[in-house]
């Protein structure tokens, strides 16, 4: 398992010199070389002699000696990463020696002698080396720890020896040559939101790991690993970098759309996609997740709304791919995990749900407001999906059905005392996440609806960030991404900023106990780091890509390229900038450049954007009225104004190319 090794056996990526053509790469936070050095030291107990030789300021001087039982070093590197641990070993003093090595991703459960958690029944011990003799030693790939900041090195022996050459090979997104070498960017005139735009993007990259190297479940706290394999290919998306490392699709349709925009590394989703469907039951059912049971036996563990996630995962996939063959080779799996949630409708009107597994909250079942949201959003994919494949046999059947939620649903749970929907009839809960999903699937029935459910969920902030009561006294940064796209979808995109600028950056970023560069999983509405659902505080993941949403929230709805076909085939660009003075972002998808860069001025909302030759889209701008808008592009000049239709100006039928936006009075 770990070895003295004369040599170390280790595939390494060598340095690349990072292109200065990404912009804004100053934001990036993966890093450039793949063996990293602590950048300082945290603590030391007992007699340590040259603790600094460990970190990269000292890496040159030599070795740091430790002397004598519980002599520890607790190094920090300034962010969260994930590898295995490799050293040398200059002399040994002893005839019985070990080093032990603790790891944690928050300062919360920095300790020598044990790491914070992968299981709920307690903390995991430290990676232990016995130390024979002078050498190299470094652990194997399944002895990689997938998420920490802080490493603490721990000498429980009674001699002494000299350690030199600590490092970490980072072991997440297996198959990017260059980690740093984005595809997307973003930038706007907060600097919160800027640095809360690559958190998002270093965090999937946390998530993205060696398909062998799943499940850090039900395993011994004293020999923690990951040797689990989930899913064909060299590397996948997972939904936390240090746990559960299993596929869950409820992960996916907010972590997929982030690694989009940024790295589009969407070799990863497709293997998590596949495993999904790898395991759909004869009847339709796709599984809760993917990956060693937990706890559960060896019998299916089915999700109604995961269920309908793995359906939206399969249409983003296309959406961002254009890869039609694809989505025609899992058409079948496609429409018949629809057509068995169609087969829950009762005579209500609304699906009747029977699973109560969703994403830990409670409450899940009957005719539930987030599982009929979620399905009534995934009807209308489903058409657009049945249209580019050119099968419409179920189309009417489709629409049909989506219609009869909407009804229902706004029938039988809108209660417009609270100006919320009741989780299911009876209830006297008020779902964060069924209420969001209500806005932005356009579930509501008007525009004025839309708006009082943006002000009811406004006001149950506090200084932590947005309550999830269906799952207790939460912050869910994953529930809270729907929150994001209801704002927008609502008109009250200042809102959707506001709330990213304080609970992501202020709170998830800043805040001491975390790790200042990616996401937790949830935390308490207090601001501890209690997530109700968690027996063992220390367990919870602060790399967990459920957490990313506003990563592509800011590029599709703040910047405003949205992908309304295929691979961008067709698109509308309808910037929102929310109090923001100006904004930009750009990714590229397989038909080429996307781009957009936004500037308020007391006119109007000047610009430019891009979008690949061949394509067609439609631009939608907020109206400056009394003010006339001239747009210039690949067809000419393009003058509205002064006197607009309503709020917006709307322009069809745009084709391809560079264009400019400038307001005048």
């Amino acid at each position: 398992m770990l070895a003295n090794k004369g040599a170390l056996s280790l595939s390494l990526f060598s340095s690349f010199v990072f292109s200065t053509q990404i912009p804004y790469s100053e934001y990036i936070l993966a890093p450039s070389s793949r063996l990293l050095t602590a950048g300082e030291i945290y603590m030391i107990n007992g007699t340590v002699q040259n603790a600094a030789c460990l970190t990269s300021d000292g890496s040159a001087c030599g070795g740091a000696v430790f002397v004598g039982v519980n002599s520890s070093v607790t190094l920090d590197f300034g962010k969260n990463i994930a590898g295995t641990v490799q050293f040398n070993v200059d002399s040994v003093n002893g005839s019985n020696e070990f080093l032990g090595f603790s790891f944690t991703e928050s300062s919360e459960w920095i300790s020598p002698y044990e790491c914070d958690a992968t299981q709920n029944s307690g903390r995991d011990a430290p990676l232990w080396f016995p130390i024979g003799s002078s050498g190299s030693y470094g652990a194997d790939k399944y002895h990689q720890r997938g998420g920490f900041r802080y490493m603490s090195v721990w000498h429980n022996s009674s001699g002494t020896l000299s350690l030199s050459d600590l490092k970490v090979n980072w072991t997440a997104s297996p198959s990017a040559e260059d980690p740093k070498s984005y595809l997307g960017y973003f930038h706007s005139s907060s600097e919160k939101l800027n640095r809360v735009w690559y958190a998002g993007a270093y965090t999937n990259q946390l998530c993205t790991i060696s398909t062998d190297t799943g499940s850090a479940l039900s395993l011994s706290l004293d020999d923690w690993y990951y040797n689990a394999t989930l899913t064909n290919g060299a590397e996948t998306l997972v939904d936390g970098a240090k746990r559960d490392r299993l596929i869950w699709p409820g992960d996916v349709v907010i972590s997929q759309p982030s690694l989009f925009v940024s790295t589009n590394s969407l070799d990863s989703t497709k293997t998590a996609i596949d495993a999904l469907l790898a395991n759909q039951q004869s009847n339709g059912q796709l599984p809760y997740y993917v990956g060693p049971p937990i706890d559960l036996g060896s019998s299916f563990t089915w999700s109604f709304t995961y269920h309908l996630h793995s359906l939206n995962d399969i249409h983003d996939y296309y959406i961002y791919t254009g890869d039609i063959d694809y989505l025609k080779s899992v058409w079948s799996n496609y429409t018949l995990g629809m057509n068995y949630i169609v087969g829950t409708v009762d005579n209500s009107g609304l699906a009747n749900v029977t699973s109560s597994n969703d994403w830990l909250r409670s409450g899940m079942g009957g005719h539930n407001i987030e599982a009929n949201a979620i399905f009534y959003y995934n009807l209308g994919l489903g058409v657009r999906l049945a249209l580019a494949v050119g099968d419409t046999t179920y189309v009417q059947n489709w629409t049909t059905t989506a219609s009869t939620i909407q009804s229902a649903a706004n029938s039988l749970l809108w209660d417009s005392s609270q100006n919320l929907f009741k989780d299911n009839e009876e209830s006297t809960l008020y779902p964060q996440d069924g209420n969001s999903w209500a806005v932005f699937s356009g579930l509501v029935s008007s525009a004025s609806q839309a708006s009082s459910i943006s002000d009811s969920l406004m006001a149950r902030w506090n200084e932590y960030g947005a309550p999830a009561p269906e799952a207790g006294a939460t912050v869910s940064p994953f529930s809270s991404s729907f929150e994001l796209k209801a704002h927008y979808a609502a008109g009250h995109a200042d809102r959707a900023v506001n709330l990213t600028e304080f609970m992501w950056h202020d709170f998830m970023l800043e805040d001491p106990r975390m790790t200042n560069s990616s996401f937790i999983e949830g935390y308490s509405t207090n601001g501890s780091l209690h997530y109700e659902p968690y027996s063992n505080d220390p367990r919870v993941s602060h790399a967990h890509g459920w957490s990313t949403g506003p990563t592509s929230i800011l590029t599709f709805n703040g910047a405003g390229i949205q992908l309304t076909s295929g691979g961008g085939q067709n698109w509308t660009i309808v910037p929102s900038l929310g109090g923001l003075s100006s904004i930009e972002a750009g990714f590229e998808s397989p038909l080429g450049i996307f781009s957009a860069s936004w500037t308020q001025n007391s006119g109007g909302l000047d610009g430019d954007f891009e979008t690949p030759q061949g394509s067609t889209g439609t631009l939608v701008l907020p109206a400056s009225q009394g003010n006339t808008v001239t747009i210039s592009g690949p067809g000419g000049n393009t003058v509205q104004g002064p006197s607009f239709n309503g709020s917006t100006v709307t322009v069809n039928n745009l084709t391809g190319g560079n264009y400019t936006v400038r307001w005048s009075s």
